[in-house]
């Protein structure tokens, strides 16, 4: 059906011609070096660079590209040790979760023999000698349930360099608590073990910390229950700092005093402000905290006692990420990037306060062509909800224009200003495309998310249906040339207002979505989004999930809209059973002319690892289908 379409070979060799491109990320301290990723354009995958300054010649570290010959072997986690002399990094293959860690040589580029296996969602915390590192797995899974069966018990151990994995010791476990989650990390002076603890996929957080020093290995709860988010970002000695949102829905920065650790002794650092606080970095003596007015970016600069010293100029309304380092470091670096702006990275004089570009890709074609703004629009219960809209200059508004919607809403995961290649070519061959901020996300904090989550998950498609209700009412589209689209939890947002409104769409696209909401739990990561979704063990939540559940909810008779699914086979975190069982019962239902489809990479797993020439060819395929669902020509954007 997608193959034979006249503009196929047209489309994706205009997605080749604008991925063709120079991407590489800010660079990171290794030891007394920098390291940064670099891809030269179409390559699968980034490279690891290691450099002696940020402007010295580079050299190839690790090249994931000669791993396989389809690009399904990925890197997917580094991490240095403090004098830079080795460097653990974590290998998966065919897009799954699970992880290999292997370590590196630096200097003369060897493998050493230590692997590491059943890793998953894991990080690595180097001790300050450099001899071991502790790490966070599971138990190996029978072969048959790899890619299945839920992850559960996970455990903390030390390893030693040079050991095999069956001799590391073990650190914490709570087999009492089998949906316990850990990340470790040892502070930068090298004396403390913290351990951040959170129940499955939620973000509040119980924290742990052990003296190095000390040899009795026992570790002394500071945050002891589940009741707010703590982000650990430095510390001076015995005294850590963390972001919370602890009496701070939008986040503000605490210091907590490990010898008084009670919260009468806590000192506020940087109080909650009217927009929300998403990062912080502690470099140059200073704290750079990183916050969201309405999806876009703002960065300020306070001294270690939360004095306000000044605001950090950005080229234009986006998003930048990066600020880190040491707390000695006189620079730091960050990158920035918008709807039609590639990722450039800055670097940025912390004493003067100037940013200098430090690397700008070339890419054909000029951002000066496109418009964006952003607007706001009013949800079903009244609540002003903000949305990104991007185009060509010169689009009318006749409601004739083919317009893709992409959405999210969930985990407190916030949609700010990127850029993309795909919507790039989409607004290049005409089309409008849109980006709400819709509850459930983090983009005005933990009552934005809360008002997104369990029993209150019908805002978030509320908000979506208006959302497309207002790009119809301002003459942007009309409903058989409005598309939507979403991954994951976004993908069941898109399966669960096709269902609900079927009339609004021309086009449905979920990716790799939940669609049977009363079974998910049982399968791969499913139990860890509990607290996002709730329980179908709760009667009340039981009831809140079927009402919205898009596989239970699908009417045998209806006209439901062209629908294209895409699963990866080896997707282990959201299992592909759920588009298998919702694209079976759409189309058995089906009682339109609209065809339902379902697209499945072999070796796909759940996306973020995909190799580029794997996602260049599902994004020609999804364009496609576009382009016939909503009867357009690709070269003009019109009928």
């Amino acid at each position: 059906m997608l193959g034979t379409h006249p503009d196929r070979a047209a489309i994706r060799r205009r997605l080749e011609d604008l991925w063709n491109y120079e991407r590489c990320s800010s660079p990171m301290r290794a030891g007394a070096g920098y390291a940064y990723f670099r891809n030269n354009g179409l390559q699968n995958h980034a490279a690891l660079y290691l450099m002696d300054t940020p402007d010295s010649q580079p050299r190839l570290l690790l090249d994931p590209n000669q791993w396989s010959n389809d690009g399904t072997m990925a890197l997917t986690g580094t991490a240095f040790s403090n004098d830079g002399q080795r460097l653990a990094y974590a290998v998966s293959e065919a897009g799954s979760d699970w992880q290999t860690w292997r370590i590196l040589d630096v200097a003369s580029g060897r493998q050493l023999p230590d692997e590491l296996a059943w890793m998953k969602f894991a990080n690595v915390a180097w001790t300050d000698d450099g001899a071991g590192f502790f790490y966070n797995r599971y138990d190996a899974p029978a072969a048959e349930t790899r890619f299945q069966a839920s992850n559960l018990n996970q455990r903390v151990c030390y390893h030693r360099l040079g050991d095999l994995q069956e001799q590391d010791a073990l650190v914490y476990q709570r087999p009492d608590h089998p949906d316990w989650k850990f990340a470790n990390l040892v502070t930068p002076d090298g004396r403390y073990l913290i351990l951040v603890v959170r129940e499955a996929d939620d973000d509040r957080h119980r924290i742990l910390y052990q003296d190095l020093t000390k040899s009795d290995g026992r570790f002394i709860e500071l945050i002891d229950r589940f009741e707010h988010q703590f982000h650990f970002i430095g510390n001076d000695g015995p005294v850590f700092y963390f972001m919370t949102n602890q009496a701070a829905p939008r986040r503000r920065l605490i210091a907590i005093d490990a010898r008084q650790p009670e919260p009468e002794h806590w000192q506020e650092i940087i109080a909650e402000g009217k927009e929300t606080l998403i990062d912080i970095g502690f470099v140059g003596e200073r704290f750079l905290a990183v916050s969201l007015e309405d999806a876009n970016t703002r960065v300020r600069v306070y001294t270690r006692n939360g004095d306000y010293e000044r605001e950090l100029n950005l080229p234009a309304i986006g998003t930048a990420f990066g600020f880190g380092g040491r707390r000695e470091d006189a620079e730091t670096f960050y990158s920035f990037s918008s709807f039609t702006t590639p990722s450039t990275v800055y670097r940025y004089d912390i004493a003067s306060g100037r940013s200098a570009p430090l690397r700008k890709p070339e890419i054909g074609f000029d951002p000066q062509d496109y418009d964006v703004k952003q607007v706001f629009f009013t949800s079903r219960d009244g609540t002003r909800v903000p949305m990104f809209i991007s185009h060509k200059k010169g689009v009318r508004r006749d409601g004739s224009n083919p317009t893709l919607l992409y959405g999210y809403g969930g985990f407190g995961f916030s949609l700010k200003p990127w850029f993309s290649v795909s919507a790039l070519a989409w607004m290049e061959a005409g089309g409008v495309y849109a980006v709400p901020n819709l509850r459930g996300g983090g983009e005005y904090g933990a009552e934005w998310h809360l008002a997104g989550m369990k029993l209150k998950r019908q805002n978030v498609f509320d908000d979506f249906i208006a959302a497309a209700e207002f790009l119809i009412d301002q003459q942007y589209t009309r409903s058989d040339k409005l598309a939507i689209e979403g991954g994951s939890n976004g993908g069941l947002l898109v399966a669960a207002v096709l269902i609900q409104r079927p009339d609004l769409f021309g086009a449905c696209l979920p990716e790799v979505p939940l669609t049977d909401m009363l079974r998910y739990p049982r399968f791969t990561n499913g139990q860890d989004a509990v607290p996002e979704f709730g329980s179908p063990d709760d009667a009340e939540e039981f009831q809140a999930l079927l009402a919205y559940s898009p596989y239970h909810n699908i009417r045998t008779g209806s006209r439901y809209p062209p629908t294209l699914l895409t699963t990866g086979d080896t997707d282990d975190r959201v299992h592909p059973l759920h588009s298998f069982k919702f694209a079976a019962a759409l189309q058995h239902a089906q009682s339109g002319p609209s065809p339902v489809l379902l697209r499945v990479e072999v070796r796909g797993g759940h996306g973020g690892d995909k190799p580029a020439a794997k996602r260049i060819e599902e994004v020609t395929d999804q364009f496609v289908f576009l382009t016939q669902a909503l009867q357009f020509q690709w070269s003009t954007g019109r009928p």
